[in-house]
């Protein structure tokens, strides 16, 4: 596994240079390469704070998390603390009418616009970028090119391709103006998270020290002050949707399926909600996602596409040969919001299971030294947070108990739903 990952990495290595040449592996010291930057933008004809991801490629070769950029991974998505941010940058938005938008760094290399604003139809636009040590880039001349109308976003009960029973998640829609023949589709997702063995009381462990024996501790089964039985979790899509009209630029879209979710899956065992954004590309936009979908649905990392078959729209001001990663682009958007249960479709079916093992466990509260052939005991699992409390000791829930103690516990993340979302209820729920 180590040596595919390394593999890996040297062809991404590949691919940010851009080069033909046979790659030497001796040559790739840090001290010989500049890590390309990437910028990653989709600007809306939408009233909102827009935004802009400047990153850099990482040089490190890092076999655990392989923190080499990958680009196949949707804008915005990938987990930050696995990239190089670009930090201290000026980005501003200008557009050939002469109007300006100045955007400030919010968090490392997240720059959002200084207030909210919209691209207008029929106006070109241009990123510009000016980097801590002061190189300057500029993106293509970027224009929405048309606008076409989400009517509806609905939910079928379905069968996938493979056989798989399901929700079906499509979309209609009507072009209103301008050249309306490509199409991404991206969506947020949230779902209800209820904890299966919440309790309203927990453990509180107080006064720990592990480092003399017996340990000092206060141990109690108190009131639980935080509500951490209902909670909600927001997922962002991470695969590239796009639809094409080109054939028939006036055709309406009817019955686009832009997400299926097996039957069996966590996720829609309460209830859930998609918001579904439809955005009218460009067709050098709509190639470049089409791109990176056949590189990320690849199966052998040696037949992908010849690095360089990535155009990248921002390059350098003045001229020079940089080779820049990632995409901008100008899209006129439509979305609109879904909301269902699972009793809805399959009212006669069993919900899907909780995806963890919740079954429930004992343990000494403290074990002598030296340590016995025992489970962890409980007060060290406290001390991580790692159990919360179901009930006092019971014989038929744990059978066969090698080193039973006083209490029963499970696993935090079945008594506590804060591992798998926020406790705070969305704005834009409805029960």
């Amino acid at each position: 596994m180590n040596l595919l990952k390394y593999i890996w990495a040297l062809v991404l290595l590949c691919c940010i240079s851009a080069c033909l040449d046979e790659l030497e592996i001796e040559t790739l010291g840090e001290e010989e390469q500049t890590a390309a930057l990437v910028v990653e933008a989709v600007l809306t004809d939408q009233v909102i704070t827009q935004k802009v991801y400047l990153s850099r490629s990482s040089l490190r070769l890092d076999l655990e998390t392989d923190t080499i950029y990958n680009p196949y991974i949707p804008l915005g998505s990938r987990p930050i603390d696995l990239v190089d941010m670009e930090t201290g940058a000026t980005v501003r938005v200008m557009g050939d009418n002469g109007v300006e938008y100045q955007f400030t760094e919010a968090d490392e290399g997240i720059y959002l616009s200084n207030e909210p604003f919209a691209l207008d139809s029929g106006v070109g636009y241009t990123l510009d970028i000016t980097t801590s040590n002061g190189t300057a880039y500029e993106s293509d001349p970027l224009i929405v090119e048309g606008k076409s109308q989400l009517t509806n976003v609905y939910a079928e009960r379905a069968i996938s391709d493979t056989g798989e029973e399901g929700i079906a998640i499509y979309v209609d829609s009507r072009p209103q103006q301008g050249n309306t023949q490509f199409y991404r589709y991206t969506y947020e997702e949230t779902y209800k998270v209820v904890a299966p063995y919440w309790l309203p009381v927990d453990f509180e462990l107080t006064g720990y020290d592990n480092s003399v024996f017996p340990p000092l501790f206060d141990l109690n089964i108190v009131e639980r002050q935080v509500q951490n039985q209902i909670c909600y979790n927001t997922v962002p899509s991470t695969l590239i949707e796009q639809f094409s009209t080109a054939r028939n630029p006036e055709r309406e879209i009817s019955k686009h399926m832009v997400r299926f979710i097996g039957k069996d899956n966590f996720i829609i065992s309460e209830r859930y909600s998609i918001l579904v954004q439809q955005q009218v590309q460009s067709a050098d936009a709509y190639s470049f996602y089409e791109t990176l979908k056949s590189f990320s649905q690849s199966d052998n990392i040696f037949s992908q596409v010849q690095p360089g078959a990535l155009y990248a729209n921002v390059r350098r001001k003045d001229g020079a040969n940089e080779n820049v990663l990632g995409y901008v682009e100008a899209v006129g958007v439509s979305d609109q919001r879904l909301f269902f249960n699972f009793d809805d479709f399959f009212s006669d079916e069993e919900h899907p299971g909780f995806p963890f093992n919740c079954n429930p466990m004992t343990a000494k509260i403290y074990n002598e030294p030296p340590p016995p052939a025992c489970p962890e005991d409980l007060l060290s699992r406290l001390d991580k947070e790692v159990v919360t409390y179901y009930g006092p000791y019971d014989e038929s829930l744990v059978p066969n108990a090698s080193c039973p103690g006083p209490y029963i516990f499970v696993p935090r993340i079945c008594g506590d739903c804060t591992l798998l979302g926020s406790n705070v209820e969305p704005d834009f729920w409805i029960d």
